[in-house]
């Protein structure tokens, strides 16, 4: 069983390294080409390049910008390939290509479909405070995330888990169903089911504007968006201290009862003790961890310890 892997988030690396401990024969790893990063803008391997790279004998990889350019096909063809593996791989993939292998080209995909279609399904799935999503493996068509499904594997999302940590159950439930569905094709044909289109929800990529905190929202809401965009890229809001209007990221809240008071109010604002609490339209949002431009990731007591919380103000969502 001949397998070409195209992929481009770093926990596809786990899912490469998975199946080559488990003799899948992969015969060639597809990738972005490597980006710059850091200061020193030298561009840093993808972590996929990485594996490919260290197993041995290295594995075949290459990184077009477009895996679907003309010129690119002969490339891919010449390795009479069986099948296909495509993970969150960024990029419409052209139909000459899904034709190509012989036995199916299939995605890996973390949603439970036909809902949240599109680039951002885990983060979208806990700001929408879902208690469940999961891994569906499908046959790709050209129509975005809508092919057959061969297997869904569930997987419950805990009140605090964030996006982090969430992708990194649904890689290990997803490379497990990966190698199952792998193993399938072996011994024939897998069962296939169609989607209920009526059914389909998309999952549009997150943007930094997505991000911003509105006090004006429920604390729930407010809690879920950020946790479902912790680490990257981040939710964050405007603050005003000691006059300067600075932006702050906030890593981790947590949701506390309080009386109904103006939205974006400091609730504590008399103590200088203690985490933030700020009013919401309905609670508080507890700012357990967040990070000021300029400063280090801290609590946000440790942050306004050597600032009156008077001089400290929250300002309203742009």
């Amino acid at each position: 069983m001949k397998v070409v892997f195209l992929v481009t988030p770093p926990f596809a690396a786990q899912v490469l390294d998975f199946l080559l401990q488990n003799q899948v024969q992969v015969v060639a790893v597809i990738s972005k080409p490597d980006r710059p990063k850091g200061r020193s803008g030298s561009p840093v391997p993808t972590p996929v390049k990485l594996v490919a790279e260290a197993h041995q004998p290295p594995l075949p990889i290459y990184q077009p910008e477009l895996v679907s350019a003309a010129e690119f096909a002969d490339v891919l063809k010449a390795y009479e390939a069986d099948l296909f593996v495509v993970v969150a791989y960024g990029e419409i993939i052209k139909q000459h290509l899904l034709d190509m292998p012989r036995l199916a080209c299939i995605n890996v995909h973390a949603s439970l479909l036909p809902k949240h279609r599109g680039a951002a399904p885990i983060q979208r799935s806990i700001m929408e405070g879902e208690k469940e999503t999961g891994v569906t493996i499908m046959h790709m068509v050209k129509k975005m995330d809508a092919g057959d499904m061969i297997k869904k594997v569930a997987v419950a999302i805990g009140p605090d888990m964030t996006y982090g940590e969430l992708e990194t159950a649904l890689c290990e439930a997803g490379k497990e169903a990966l190698l199952e569905v792998i193993q399938q094709f072996e011994q024939g044909e897998p069962s296939r089911e169609p989607q209920d289109h009526a059914l389909m929800t998309l999952a549009p990529k997150i943007e930094l504007e997505d991000c911003e905190l509105n006090w004006n929202e429920s604390a729930q809401h407010l809690h879920d968006l950020v946790r479902g965009v912790n680490p990257h890229p981040g939710a964050w809001c405007y603050v005003e201290v000691k006059g300067e209007k600075k932006r702050l990221k906030i890593a981790r809240t947590r949701v506390v009862e309080h009386a109904p008071a103006a939205p974006g109010t400091i609730l504590n604002l008399s103590q200088n003790k203690g985490n933030l609490l700020i009013a919401t339209n309905d609670q508080a949002l507890e700012l357990v961890d967040v990070q000021l431009e300029g400063k280090k990731l801290m609590t946000s007591e440790e942050l306004t310890r050597g600032i009156s919380r008077t001089l400290f103000s929250f300002l309203a969502a742009t």
